[in-house]
Formats: structure tokens, C-alpha cells, sequence
């Protein structure tokens, strides 16, 4: 995909403002900041201006999220707060597989669609995450155990809410619709399913392997978005004969 070279740097001013204004908020470490403008110029290369919007929304939502009524997550959260300021890993377990999505999409052109598709999908799980408890610490009333079901306090990794499930999947819904808009409209509902079973599967790993100690936070991170693109896979792969992309 050829982007004019007038856009390109366009998009690199715009991306060096970003890069400076989120470290002086202190909302990315420096370090943070430069992996969050690597993988924006991945997805760009790979992916265009749909691809940037569909990453500014999860940042701009994400961002949102944690700082809302931070506050009182501090009284309720379970292991303690989390640092505001995210680092490296935490940027790259969010937008990494979006990022080698793109570039498979610069490297396999004739199936791009199927990678804008995967990208999507993650970038809706990642929302979804987000969203579902950030959102969910605060307006959640009853939470459970996803795999027990049985009621335990809100913050620990593996618990949900209705309230929180629920933000999650809007999260989700608003991503799928941006890609239908900007994309293409056949795959959303792919994105929107995708996206919602990344989160499940964020909470699952959070129940079992995390609490254990076995992986940390952004490992499950990475491992819901990269859930999510191989579950729009697997619908594509099912359902992709009777739709033209």
C-alpha cells in the first residue's frame, strides 16, 4: 500500500506531538512512548489511517478509563494501584500483535484483508480489557470468579462483573464499528465476537495462570489480543466463502 509522502509526514509530526504530550503528562515513560510510536508507524505502514484511528481510539478510551474516578480505585483495588504511568511492556502487550499484523500486511498483500481484519480484532479485545476492568472496579456491584462463579473481592485477576462485562463489550462494539466503517462492513460483527472472547480470555488466564504466578499481566495482555485475532480468523476461515471482502 503506497501512502503520499505528504501524509507520511503529516502523520510523523502528528506522532512526535503525541510521543511528547504523553510523557509530559506522564501517562507513557519515555521508553513507553518510543514503543507506542514504533508500533503507530508499523500499523500505519501496514495498515494506513484506518488502522492509526482504530489504535487512537483504544488509546484515547484506555486512557480515559484508568484515570476515571482513580480515586476510589485506589480504596477499592485489591492488589494495590497500578502505576499510571504505563512502561514498554505493558505498551507492547496492548498494541503488539497489532503492529505484526501490519507488518504481515505490508509483507503478504493479497490477503491484507485478513490481517486489517486480525488487527481489528485485537485492538477490540485490548478496548474490551480495558474497559471491563477499569470500568468495572468502579461500577460493578456484584463480582465473581469467571471460573468458580463465586464471589470474590473486586481488583483480583480472574474476577468480573456484569457491569464491567458489559463496558467491555461496548468497548469492543465501538471497534468493530469504526472498522466498519473505515474497512469493511462484512467483518465487523468478526471484530465484535473476537473481541469479547479475547476479554473472556483475559479473565480466564487472569483465574488461573496469573494468580499462580506462572505469567504476568502483560503476558496475558498479549495473549487475549493474540486470542482475539485468531478467533476473527477462525469465523473468517468459516464463514468467508459466502461474503466478498
Amino acid at each position: 500500500m503506497q501512502i503520499p509522502v505528504t501524509q507520511t509526514i503529516i502523520f510523523l509530526v502528528v506522532l512526535i506531538i503525541f510521543i511528547i504530550i504523553c510523557v509530559k503528562a506522564r501517562k507513557l515513560s519515555l521508553p513507553a512512548a518510543l514503543t507506542a510510536g514504533l508500533i503507530g508507524i508499523l500499523i500505519f505502514a501496514g495498515a494506513g489511517y484506518p488502522g492509526i484511528v482504530l489504535l487512537a481510539v483504544f488509546f484515547v478510551l484506555g486512557t480515559w478509563a484508568t484515570s476515571h474516578q482513580k480515586e476510589k480505585k485506589v480504596m477499592l483495588e485489591a492488589d494495590g494501584p497500578e502505576p499510571q504511568q504505563r512502561k514498554p511492556g505493558q505498551v507492547l502487550a496492548n498494541g503488539g500483535v497489532a503492529a505484526l499484523m501490519a507488518v504481515a500486511a505490508l509483507a503478504d498483500p493479497p490477503h491484507r484483508h485478513i490481517y486489517l481484519l486480525m488487527l481489528a480484532a485485537s485492538m477490540a479485545s485490548a478496548t474490551a480489557d480495558t474497559l471491563s476492568s477499569e470500568l468495572g472496579m468502579v461500577y460493578g456491584r456484584r463480582h465473581f470468579n469467571i471460573l468458580t462463579w463465586k464471589k470474590e473481592a473486586r481488583g483480583l485477576d480472574g474476577v468480573i462483573s456484569l457491569e464491567g462485562t458489559l463496558l467491555g463489550a461496548l468497548g469492543a462494539l465501538i471497534i468493530a464499528l469504526l472498522y466498519a466503517a473505515l474497512i469493511s462492513a462484512a467483518g465487523a460483527w468478526y471484530v465484535l465476537v473476537a473481541g469479547i472472547a479475547g476479554n473472556f480470555m483475559d479473565s480466564v488466564l487472569g483465574a488461573t495462570l496469573e494468580r499462580k504466578k506462572f505469567i504476568n499481566n502483560d503476558i496475558v495482555n498479549s495473549c487475549n489480543t493474540l486470542f482475539a485475532a485468531l478467533t476473527a480468523l477462525f469465523i473468517y476461515w468459516c464463514c468467508a466463502p459466502s461474503l466478498h471482502f
